[in-house]
């Protein structure tokens, strides 16, 4: 299984979008707090909350909480501030990628952090980012297809 982990995610619709992705591809979700919504917002359940029974969700109260509940392979954090790209990881079963907020992307503190490796997805010169939701799909799929879509038909 691979993971999703959104550190202080702070748009409903794009966070609904990766349940739904999660729920469609078998990843498990991890949330970072302080969220910068209440899950119980209604464009978060439009988006993807009607997928939270079959999207395995699960909340951390920070970073080093997040880290010390969990035991991945790996951890890839994604930064248009990396030097690596994505397709260039060979990905393992029990890997996570870690995607920060929207407004800021990840801070330096969890870049730099001994326990994460960082990637990011080729662009234009002069674009700033990717769509949170768009970028989680992308970097998964390609991941799940490495591993040959692990119990997906």
């Amino acid at each position: 299984m691979l993971h999703i982990a959104l550190y202080q995610p702070e748009i409903p619709p794009n966070t609904g979008n990766i349940i739904r992705l999660c729920a469609n591809t078998g990843a498990q979700l991890h949330l970072i707090h302080p969220l910068g919504f209440d899950m119980e917002v209604k464009a978060l359940r439009r988006a993807g909350l009607d997928y939270h029974e079959w999207a395995h969700v699960v909340q951390h109260q920070d970073f080093e909480s997040f880290l010390q509940d969990t035991n991945f392979a790996r951890i890839f954090a994604l930064t248009t501030k990396a030097s690596a790209y994505h397709h260039e990881v060979t990905f393992k079963d029990q890997d996570c990628l870690l995607f920060g907020p929207e407004t800021r992307g990840l801070p330096e503190a969890v870049l730099s952090h001994e326990s994460t490796s960082n990637m990011r997805i080729p662009m234009k010169a002069e674009s700033r980012s990717l769509n949170l939701s768009n970028t989680v799909a992308i970097v998964l799929y390609h991941a799940l297809h490495q591993l040959g879509y692990p119990e997906m038909v």
